[in-house]
């Protein structure tokens, strides 16, 4: 787009708007004033608004009003006319204005600057939009945005802030992706500030691959419409600022436990009739594989017409002549169901008249009728005539909402927002702006062109409609939304997002590792990839059993495809668990795995929810004083190791043939002892932290996996359970044979003596289906000598949830054969004898 920038560069102090904690100037001169404020919100967070009449702030930000911490224990202290500081439980924060505004960030105990502004050139009006020029550090890492390309760290990349439909997409090279997510976070081991826009507006992040021979190193978020309304966050670790940014924008959102499980799917089952997704559930139960859902793709919604194009919130009539008894058949099986639904129409559409006559489709104002533009119709990559919904409508609202009822209805137990990136073809569209249940509400009399507004937005407001839909419905239930594309806000009304349409390859399996870490630095907590490749070619057996490998260790874990097929490309290819039978019972075993591990994986959703600790993490999490996170470009990139929670650090192979992988072993440098590691793949040896170190990962056996010693992991069954009182209130539950009645957990203490330290991990667990459940503490602690391991257990004093377990098995790692004495009872556990992986295990008898 054309370039027109104005940098106002005489500012003067204006009246202040009654509050000591904010800094308001205006500029003079020139044919336009702009106003610019600086306001101290929180102690470690910062707001920059930047707007002129022809740029108003955004009119439907992704984010409420902050709560303000009241009163602040300062105010702003001007050292001349032009200069003025705040200092706020040890963050300073500077802005100077003789030039253009300039803020500064630091610790007041320090002269390190954490962020500064670009002088002469911070605040810039350009063309409609705005942007914001900074100092660029080029040895710090950056991350965040959401969903970006890999590696992991930004920095010296530049980025395209939008979502897009990208079927088939480089993980490496591919930009935009799914999400927009507007928030940079620099992070270095002398502190971290993150930067993020309130926006919806399109526009870009330029994170230093720009250079200027006057103004050197910069970074520049440049937006294309409306002022600006910026927030700073301030904090010593990632962790401190992505609770901030979480307490800004909310926390992310608690799926059911059952989401937490293997997830199937695949285009083709619901391109052809009922028969052969009731076929799938019965192979599942032959080849004895646990399995939670299954995403029932758009097939289900055809028209039974010739061409037979999506319709949504349909049933093909003869495919699915009765819906509601095929998910009663369904729920037998165990199986959750998830429908595909998208938020657009074809002019077939037999409701396509109503949502035009009623003003709920985009118009376009050449035309003063509705927007059209091809949308995907059917198959591989085949479009037609159609318009998306405007949920600025109410019509178009409540019309959505009624139809996420109607499957619910019909028996489906959530929804799948796709295609959902609203990738509109002409900023000058018109929107409705009449819907009083999405709290549309302008900021300042502004144009409603889908361009200011965003199409992001509505990307937001499909989340809150499918959301509210099914709290309306089961009050009681916690709903849950799949979402392909997000923003800030529609992580609201979503709980769950993946990478979407990637493709079969060592380059994406290695890749995507990256693109989840960032996803966990901008909330998106419950994340995940489609094992084993969307698009492109079937895996050979050696990558889909290394995809399932790495697969079982993030937050979300589904087999989902649509291969496009030379033989049929309406229908696809599917990939199936059981589909090379030389690895089925290697996948039974891994997927097993998944469900044993429920316990921990779930803690680590709950964790997530009340704290906003990512449960895929980057290697430097935790371990910000490890000069090695930040020096070694390997790590920084994300693409081969990570942690999950804080007791498993997971690596992988990422090239076919290979049987060894480098992995680094993050170390405390606090002054703390550290015990280092157990290897869980043969020879199981404990190995000394801040190495690199070689672990044999044979692909029939494992990928690289090692725990920190003096973590755990509670575990459950192999299989998938519900909890006391699910089959009741949900009736998918009723299809679930076992109920979670048993609890174990694997610790790992050092070889030896823990030289009197006591290691101590808690665990969160809930009824996993109820809104609002009571949340429940246990607590295992441990110490050990060369001879023994003493174990003791707690439950939460204010524990109201009671989980149907009872005793506690205590798990040794491989070759550990000391015994283990109850600290509480001051005798020897009793022995339960070997596992099935060889371990030693003990029964702590807990009431």
């Amino acid at each position: 787009m054309p370039q027109r920038e104005f940098v106002p560069k005489k500012y003067k102090l204006r009246e202040q708007d009654g509050t000591n904690s904010t800094l308001a100037l205006r500029s003079v001169g020139g044919k336009q004033s702009f106003d610019f404020t600086f306001e101290a919100i929180r102690p470690n967070l910062f707001r920059v608004r930047f707007t002129s009449e022809a740029h108003p702030l955004p009119p439907y930000p992704s984010i409420p009003e902050p709560t303000r911490d009241h009163p602040l224990p300062s105010s702003f202290t001007s050292t001349n006319s032009s200069s003025a500081t705040t200092e706020i439980d040890g963050v300073t924060a500077t802005v100077q204005w003789e030039n253009t505004p300039v803020v500064s960030l630091s610790w007041s105990d320090s002269k390190h600057v954490l962020h500064r502004d670009l002088p002469g050139r911070s605040y810039v009006a350009d063309s409609s939009g705005v942007a914001h020029y900074s100092v660029h550090d080029r040895e710090a890492l950056h991350v965040g945005l959401g969903e970006k390309p890999a590696p992991m760290d930004l920095t010296n990349r530049n980025f395209i802030l939008s979502a897009s439909d990208t079927f088939g997409y480089d993980v490496y090279r591919t930009d935009p992706l799914y999400k927009y997510i507007p928030l940079l976070i620099k992070a270095n081991s002398d502190g971290v500030v993150a930067i993020f826009s309130s926006s919806h507006s399109r526009g870009t992040w330029s994170v230093g691959s720009e250079l200027d021979g006057l103004y050197g190193a910069y970074k520049v978020y440049r937006q294309d419409y409306g002022g600006l309304e910026e927030y700073f966050i301030v904090g010593k670790t990632l962790k401190d600022v992505v609770r901030t940014y979480a307490e800004l924008a909310g926390f992310p959102l608690l799926p059911p436990r059952w989401a937490y499980g293997y997830i199937s799917g695949g285009y083709r089952y619901t391109m052809v009739d009922n028969q052969a997704l009731l076929d799938f559930a019965a192979k599942l139960k032959h080849h004895e594989i646990p399995c939670s859902a299954h995403q029932m793709s758009s097939g289900y919604s055809f028209s039974d017409t010739t061409p037979s194009l999506r319709t949504v919130f349909t049933w093909h009539p003869k495919r699915f002549p009765d819906p509601k008894k095929w998910t009663s058949q369904m729920h037998a099986a165990g199986l959750r169901l998830l429908s595909n639904i998208k938020p657009f129409v074809l002019s077939s559409h037999p409701d396509f008249n109503k949502l035009k006559d009623a003003n709920a489709l985009f118009i376009d104002p050449d035309t003063n009728l509705p927007g059209y533009m091809d949308v995907w119709s059917a198959g591989g990559g085949q479009g037609a005539e159609g318009c998306h919904i405007d949920f600025t409508s109410k019509y178009g609202f409540n019309w959505w909402v009624e139809g996420v009822q109607k499957l619910a209805n019909a028996g489906v137990d959530g929804m799948w927002n796709d295609n959902n990136e609203y990738t509109l073809p002409n900023d000058d569209w018109k929107l409705k702006l009449d819907n009083e249940h999405a709290k549309v509400e302008k900021r300042a009399e502004v144009p409603n062109s889908v361009g200011l507004w965003g199409r992001n937005m509505h990307t937001e407001l499909m989340g809150k409609a499918s959301h509210d839909a099914l709290v309306a419905l089961r009050p009681n239930l916690r709903p849950f939304v799949l979402t392909r594309s997000a923003t800030p806000g529609t992580l609201r009304y979503a709980a769950s997002s993946w990478s979407g349409d990637d493709v079969t390859s060592w380059e994406n399996l290695k890749g995507a590792n990256a693109l989840s870490l960032n996803a966990g630095f901008s909330l998106l907590h419950c994340y995940g990839h489609d094992i084993g490749g969307f698009e492109g070619p079937q895996p050979s057996p050696e990558l889909l059993l290394r995809w399932v490998q790495v697969g079982i260790y993030s937050p979300r874990f589904a087999i989902n495809c649509f291969k496009t097929s030379p033989a049929d490309n309406l229908l696809g290819d599917v990939i199936e668990p059981w589909m090379y039978p030389e690895i089925t019972p290697r996948i039974r075993h891994t997927i097993k795995r998944r469900y044993e591990i429920l316990p921990y994986i779930y803690s680590l959703a709950l964790e997530s929810h009340l704290y906003a600790s990512p449960p895929q993490r980057w290697i430097g999490w935790g371990y910000e004083s490890d000069p090695e996170v930040w020096a070694s470009k390997k790590l920084k990139e994300g693409e081969e190791q990570f942690w999950f929670g804080d007791t498993l650090l997971v690596g992988g192979v990422y090239e076919p043939g290979v049987t060894v992988a480098k992995v680094y072993l993050p170390r405390k440098s606090d002054g703390s002892f550290d015990y280092g590691y157990v290897n869980l793949n043969a020879p199981y040896q404990h190995l000394a932290s801040g190495q690199w170190v070689e672990i044999e990962s044979k692909w029939q056996e494992s990928i690289p996996l090692l725990a920190r010693i003096g973590g755990a992991i509670p575990i459950g069954k192999s299989v998938v359970t519900r909890t006391p009182g699910e089959e009741k209130a949900d009736v998918a539950a009723a299809g679930v044979d076992e109920i979670d009645d048993y609890r174990g957990v694997e610790i790992f203490p050092p070889k030896r003596t823990s030289h009197g330290h006591v290691f101590s991990t808690t665990w969160l667990e809930d009824d996993g289906y109820t809104q609002n459940a009571e949340v429940s503490s246990f607590t295992v602690r441990y110490s050990s000598t060369a001879e023994k391991v003493s174990v003791e257990f707690e439950r939460g004093k204010d524990n109201k949830y009671v989980p149907a377990w009872k005793d506690l098995d205590v798990v040794l790692p491989m070759g550990d054969e000391r015994h283990v004495v109850s600290e509480n009872l001051g005798k020897p556990l009793e022995y339960v004898g070997i596992d099935a992986r060889g371990r030693r295990v003990y029964r702590l008898k807990t009431v």
